[in-house]
């Protein structure tokens, strides 16, 4: 199955910890939706199959009024027409999700919201400078559902400074209570360049403490054994079968197609990267060219690698036979790396499937650079 992400590039502010390509000036943002629609056409063959979702994230989406979404909108039922899309996702932040904006997101389509609460505490809300409150957090979710969106995710960010144990599970007590059947949690990381990394490092804001991160996800992962939440994913959860299809996607290996400045995307063999400018994004297309970009071509060894660093991240784990298809010497090389981590980390299910232990989820990344190839092994093999 195939997606479309697209890459809206503005926020009304800078989070401190956000590293993500965007802009807090809107003064090209008419302009932006304008090389948006050019380039919405100018990429519609590259697909292979019929995209079947649509993912707007950002950035934040929710800046988009009523006149850019339907200008949006209008170009991709052109390029598309008569597409069934099975999933629409559109990214926003609380204090955007007026009645109206909701009227106005469900009458042009999208089908499920994913909402940047990141905290129900007015403190940490404040030390991210995120602009809304505690309470816009829970009315907007309430006024989502009222008006009718069955879908609704909400995003939550744990391991920050001053988030206690006991109050990470009322967090996470409060949204067992709402209409929402999706849940992203993330560890707060200090990306370089950052106004946090910055703060940080003249001593401003304390450190972030790993180990209070662990233990964060480790609550994480028994409340949602017990609230029966399905964690499919190391950073994502659903109430019943509400994966997010667009992102599920991702994990899978499957094809899509991303447009905006700074998004990214993927044929299977190939990846192509926008430049992460939207000057040079919006001057290049509105001249009639293609927006700024660079072509990586995976290697053999870069695919298997990527079907490991993205399948140990899930609860269905590893395509053991898409490894042996990219290239069965290499797999079984990769088993010996396996083996010698020995059963404490992977075990397999009847599908053959590599699953890495729940417990060490929070390890995912790491265990998986231990079973990734080298240049060196591949060469050797």
């Amino acid at each position: 199955m195939s997606g479309i992400y697209i890459h809206i590039p503005f926020c009304r502010r800078a989070c401190v910890y956000c590293d993500f390509h965007f802009s807090t000036s809107m003064r090209y943002k008419a302009d932006f939706v304008a090389a948006l629609v050019k380039e919405i056409n100018l990429r519609k063959n590259e697909l292979t199959t019929k995209p079947r979702t649509l993912y707007f994230g950002g950035g934040t989406p929710s800046q988009l009024d009523e006149k850019e979404l339907h200008s949006i909108f209008s170009a991709l039922n052109d390029t598309f027409p008569n597409n069934e899309w099975e999933e629409i996702t559109f990214e926003a932040n609380p204090e955007d999700l007026t009645h109206d904006y909701l009227r106005i997101l469900r009458e042009i389509g999208i089908t499920r919201l994913s909402i940047g609460v990141q905290s129900f505490n007015e403190d940490l809300l404040r030390y991210m400078n995120r602009h809304h409150s505690f309470i816009e957090a829970k009315q907007c979710v309430e006024n989502a559902y009222r008006a009718g969106f069955e879908h609704i995710s909400i995003d939550l960010i744990y391991g920050i400074p001053g988030l206690s144990d006991v109050e990470w599970i009322e967090q996470l007590n409060i949204v067992n209570k709402m209409p929402v059947n999706h849940l992203s949690c993330y560890a707060l990381t200090i990306e370089q360049g950052t106004p946090l990394a910055k703060s940080i490092r003249l001593r401003k804001t304390e450190d972030v403490d790993d180990h209070a991160a662990a233990r964060h996800f480790e609550i994480l992962q028994h409340w949602a054994a017990e609230a029966t939440w399905e964690h499919y994913e190391v950073s994502n959860l659903c109430r019943g079968t509400n994966r997010a299809n667009h992102n599920s996607a991702y994990w899978s290996g499957s094809e899509y197609l991303g447009l905006g400045p700074a998004a990214h995307s993927f044929s299977g063999t190939t990846r192509r990267i926008n430049r992460p400018n939207n000057a040079s994004y919006i001057r290049e297309l509105l001249s009639n060219g293609d927006a700024p970009h660079e072509i990586e071509v995976l290697s053999a060894r870069d695919r298997f690698n990527e079907t490991i660093l993205t399948g140990i991240r899930t609860k269905d784990g590893i395509d053991s036979f898409l490894l042996n298809e990219i290239s069965s010497k290499h797999f079984d090389l990769m088993m010996q790396k396996a083996n010698e981590l020995g059963n404490k980390f992977i075990r397999f299910n009847p599908a053959q499937r590599m699953l890495l232990k729940p417990e060490f989820w929070f390890q995912s990344d790491g265990i998986a650079s231990e079973l990734m190839l080298l240049e060196s092994d591949w060469k050797e093999a």
